[in-house]
């Protein structure tokens, strides 16, 4: 178990938090694994964080710095998936403008209510952010098909110029979000391009994708600038992840993501029981 040198008096004293890692092989091989399996699964179903956040907890970090941390780890592998899915967004390029101005100022707001929130409120929150991220993976799919306009559900690809204010409203909320913790931001995303009527299941993948890439992008320049971020444990999950992911952006083509969903949702389910009484 690493030893860690933490300070942490308020809020404020976030932005000089001082970690000192000393790191097991077992943990290396620990941060590794579920980094790979982040990046491959975040290609496929999405849920990575499940897997490299309680890791990092596990590993010693604090709530707050393994969440900055996990979003470090993790983003590579997304900007692989998103080099994986080019095709498939250069068709929607048209189309993405706004969605990604929404992406940049929900990143900005989310990670900024995380840097104002204390670790000991953040520790309390934490179980109920899974419980909802675990929910958001059950029913997910579910809610895509419900939202998803009847007009549009056996019709081919609509291809407006953009999507509307609701969509974009959606969008900002969903960032917010993603910036803030991220654990199901992916497929609240998916059930977002649902309703404003895409119906190709890896032109919806490629956007969410990119846009869950941008969003966790700029809240991660907020985190580096305040100090959140464990390099050595980002640098391991860095190299992982990008391996996972661009792995798994192709082998989603080819396995049933129900299946990956599943396990995800199961795993999910575990840790926020787990969390539920450790917070007790």
């Amino acid at each position: 178990m690493p030893r860690w040198h933490i300070e942490s008096r308020s809020p404020a004293s976030l932005n000089s938090l001082c970690l000192l890692p000393i790191i097991s092989p077992t943990n290396i091989v620990i941060l590794l694994g579920s980094s790979v399996a982040a990046g491959a699964i975040n290609s496929v179903a999405g849920g990575g964080s499940f897997f490299t956040f309680p890791a990092l907890i596990f590993a010693g970090l604090p709530s707050i710095a393994a969440n900055a941390t996990s979003t470090m780890g993790v983003w590579p592998g997304s900007l692989a998936s998103v080099a994986a899915y080019r095709k498939e967004i250069r068709r929607e390029a048209r189309r993405l403008p706004g969605l990604l101005v929404m992406s940049i100022l929900g990143g900005v707001l989310g990670a900024g209510i995380l840097l104002k929130t204390p670790q000991a409120t953040f520790d309390r929150v934490l179980p109920w952010l899974l419980l909802f991220a675990t929910l958001s993976f059950a029913f997910g799919g579910k809610l895509t098909a419900w939202l998803r306009p009847a007009s549009t559900a056996s019709a081919p690809e609509a291809r407006p110029r953009g999507f509307g204010i609701v969509t974009l409203l959606l969008q900002l909320f969903i960032a917010i979000y993603a910036g803030y913790f991220g654990g199901g931001a992916g497929i609240l995303m998916l059930a977002m391009l649902a309703l404003a009527g895409m119906t190709e299941i890896h032109a919806m993948n490629g956007i969410k994708t990119l846009l869950a890439t941008v969003a966790n992008l700029i809240a991660l320049i907020t985190f580096i600038s305040a100090g959140l971020v464990a390099w050595p444990q980002a640098l391991l999950m860095m190299v992982g992840s990008t391996c996972g992911g661009y792995g798994g952006a192709h082998f989603a083509r080819k396995v049933n993501p129900k299946i990956i969903k599943q396990f995800v949702i199961a795993f999910g389910a575990v840790l926020t029981v787990y969390f539920f009484f450790r917070s007790r």
